[in-house]
């Protein structure tokens, strides 16, 4: 079992490996990944027994590659071990490509250049964005940055924590599943369900540990106000927390209608204040990346803490 002074190592390696490197450009694993699972919800999701067959798939899917993980780390001599920690940590974690991916829909929309801002917000949403203006498309940023903070980041690093890199890995993985099969349509609803619940439990503590640092470096009393009363109403028990803390803590308005597959989805609003714009855009990438300072400084912390002192 990893001391707490080398989880903090080792975490700190890994943020600063993503910040560095950003995730692999060519030959992502995630790739191999899609195609499996792809390929097992294909030949599962049909027939009787679906939540059965939900759960078998997401079994053979998740769990041969984190059983790997822990055998490497197991059975490697110490310093090759903490380098697969590293690895496994850098694959998980998702800073780098949040903030490539978000502060270019700022910039556009800073700039007044919607048909670009479209198009870079079509690509990290499942929302239509071709006929979004200046407002959706801003709210649909900062909704995006909000919650994939902690699905990118937050919770990688809260299982890193408590289970090493193999932790991370699963994470990131059930967190995939979730993403593909996790979906309240007739092809996914029963099949789907398991990949669902499973990511809602191993996200339940990481979304409000995230929920609560959101709400401590902004606005705080505004930030708690919209969790307690905003977040039960949104559909996600994770995403509701997340989101509505954030949005108070930036005061900014976000969530209301927007429209999924052709369909108009008329969805609770989050926070209090302004309209979502452009300079709200920037200040949540900003708010993730100082909860990212804020989560490495309480493990250092705690590291320090449980070093004994001889006096």
């Amino acid at each position: 079992m990893l001391s707490l002074p080398l989880i903090v190592t080792l975490a700190t390696a890994g943020v600063a490996v993503d910040r560095w490197l950003g995730e692999p450009r060519t030959a992502h694993p995630l790739v191999g990944f899609g195609k499996w699972a792809m390929r097992l919800e294909t030949h599962y999701n049909t027939g009787r027994r679906l939540r059965l067959k939900g759960l078998l798939a997401w079994s053979l899917t998740v769990m041969p590659p984190v059983l790997i993980a822990w055998w490497l780390v197991s059975v490697l001599p110490f310093f090759a071990a903490c380098a697969v920690h590293v690895v496994l940590l850098w694959f998980a974690l998702g800073a780098r490509s949040l903030h490539d991916h978000i502060a270019p829909i700022a910039e556009a929309l800073a700039r007044r250049d919607l048909a670009q801002a479209r198009l870079l917000t079509s690509r990290i949403v499942s929302r239509e964005t071709t006929h979004a203006d200046e407002a959706a498309l801003s709210r649909a940023a900062v909704e995006s940055a909000l919650e994939n903070g902690n699905d990118a980041i937050f919770g990688a690093l809260f299982w890193f924590a408590i289970a090493g890199g193999p932790g991370a890995l699963g994470f990131r993985l059930a967190n995939t599943l979730d993403a593909m099969w996790g979906y309240r349509t007739p092809r996914y609803l029963r099949f789907g369900w398991a990949a669902a619940r499973i990511d809602d439990v191993l996200n339940w503590i990481p979304a409000r540990l995230t929920a609560a640092s959101y709400a401590l470096l902004g606005d705080t009393r505004t930030a708690l106000r919209c969790w307690r009363e905003q977040a039960p109403r949104w559909d996600s028990p994770n995403a509701g927390p997340v989101m509505a803390s954030g949005a108070g803590s930036l005061n900014v308005l976000i969530g209301g209608p927007a429209v999924y597959h052709g369909a108009l989805e008329h969805r609770p609003t989050l926070g209090f204040g302004h309209p979502a714009k452009a300079t709200h855009v920037t200040a949540a990438l900003m708010l993730v990346e100082r909860t990212v300072i804020l989560w490495l400084a309480v493990l250092i912390v705690l590291a320090l803490l449980s070093v004994p002192f001889h006096g």
